[in-house]
């Protein structure tokens, strides 16, 4: 083979940042709808990566790979992350290094030439960045021959690893954990990359990471764009200095987050889409309440709730970047979207925002099309 492809989701949070980074649970899950993809074809000489049209060559050996990554010095993103600004936006030299850690991490690889792109905009606090690394590391691996790839996990073990679609291949998640450490400083928790190899909900904390959380029903949602990036630090920081300032505030803080996500889980479980409409308001309203809302947040809530949301609030850090919001189910065997996701876009689109919409599979859903295949 001289010609591989690899694919990855993007991811959206459900409920739980900001409260996540101190130790609370968060719910994830990826999106099939958007992420990025990767075309790796073998070549002689250095290897290299395109990306937003410029070319990367990766260092040579022992160059620093840590250095001068902008995004590095962030501290710990509002869903668990540090997601850069998007590495098709981070310094050329940051990518350079994070596409030499990646072509490490991945035995047998040797000399490629990947090209990728990615259709989550940066900073929109969609997991753009780990997408890449997925989507980077599947097609690299795919070139290699099979007796050079390493050893699939047992199926003990790959059930454990690949809940809901993951990739079960440990050489795979530790090259794109490579891409990602060279972005996040080495301390990025997981939870983008979980979420850009599967397409199911996940619970997940810094110190458990992520368990698959079985939905009874498919989820249909409206993503929409605020139109401005954010800054994860700045947001970061700004609850973090409330939170030294008032103690009491972020003791209720994250209690109260720490509950919703537990009631959002019973909801997904048990099929209650209306119960978990109002759990995402109420994750809203304290998100508000630490100041990482804003006036676009807001407008995208109010309109979608206007026009049959069941629920809405933002997802990722804040200040900007994206909002969710959660659709009525679908009509039994009607097979698309339900009505209320164009009159979502359609009040988003009226007042100048963008959006489009997902479907997070029930288990039930995911099984039945893995068996048509």
């Amino acid at each position: 083979m001289t010609e591989a492809l690899g694919a990855a989701s993007g991811k959206i949070i459900l409920l739980g940042e900001h409260a996540v980074v101190y130790g609370a649970p968060a719910i994830a899950a990826g999106i099939a709808e958007r992420g990025a993809r990767a075309r790796a074809t073998r070549a002689s000489g250095a290897s290299a990566l395109w990306l937003g049209g410029r070319k990367h060559g990766a260092p040579t050996a022992g160059a620093d790979r840590s250095a001068g990554a902008e995004a590095s010095e962030e501290p710990a993103g509002a869903d668990g992350s540090r997601e850069p600004a998007g590495s098709h936006g981070a310094s050329g030299d940051a990518v350079a290094r994070a596409f030499a850690a990646l072509l490490e991490a991945l035995p047998g690889a040797g000399p490629v030439h990947v090209e990728a792109e990615s259709d989550l905009p940066p900073g929109g606090g969609l997991g753009s960045s780990a997408a890449l690394g997925v989507a980077i590391a599947r097609a690299i691996a795919a070139l290699a021959p099979p007796r050079d790839r390493p050893p699939q996990p047992s199926p003990a073990e790959a059930a454990g690893l690949a809940f809901a679609g993951a990739d079960p291949a440990a050489h795979v998640r530790a090259a794109a954990a490579a891409w990602e450490a060279v972005f996040h400083h080495g301390r990025a928790s997981g939870i983008d990359l979980m979420a850009a190899t599967t397409s199911g909900c996940f619970r997940f904390t810094r110190a458990e990471g992520a368990t698959l959380l079985p939905a009874r029903d498919d989820l249909w949602l409206c993503v929409g764009s605020t139109g401005t990036s954010h800054d994860t630090g700045a947001m970061i920081e700004l609850v973090a200095r409330q939170f030294q300032r008032k103690p009491d505030l972020a003791e209720r803080s994250i209690a109260g987050i720490t509950s919703l996500v537990n009631n959002a889980a019973l909801a997904i479980e048990a099929g209650d889409v209306t119960g978990l409409g109002r759990l995402m308001d109420l994750n809203q309203m304290i998100l508000a309440g630490m100041f990482v809302s804003n006036e676009a947040i807001e407008a995208l809530c109010r309109l979608a709730r206007e026009a049959g949301a069941l629920g809405a609030k933002l997802t990722g850090a804040g200040g900007g970047g994206s909002v969710i919001a959660l659709l009525p189910p679908a009509p039994p065997g009607g097979g698309g979207a339900p009505e209320a996701a164009e009159r979502v876009l359609a009040a988003w689109r009226g007042a100048g925002y963008s959006g489009f919409v997902i479907r997070i599979e029930a288990c039930a859903t995911r099984a039945t099309r893995e068996e048509q295949a």
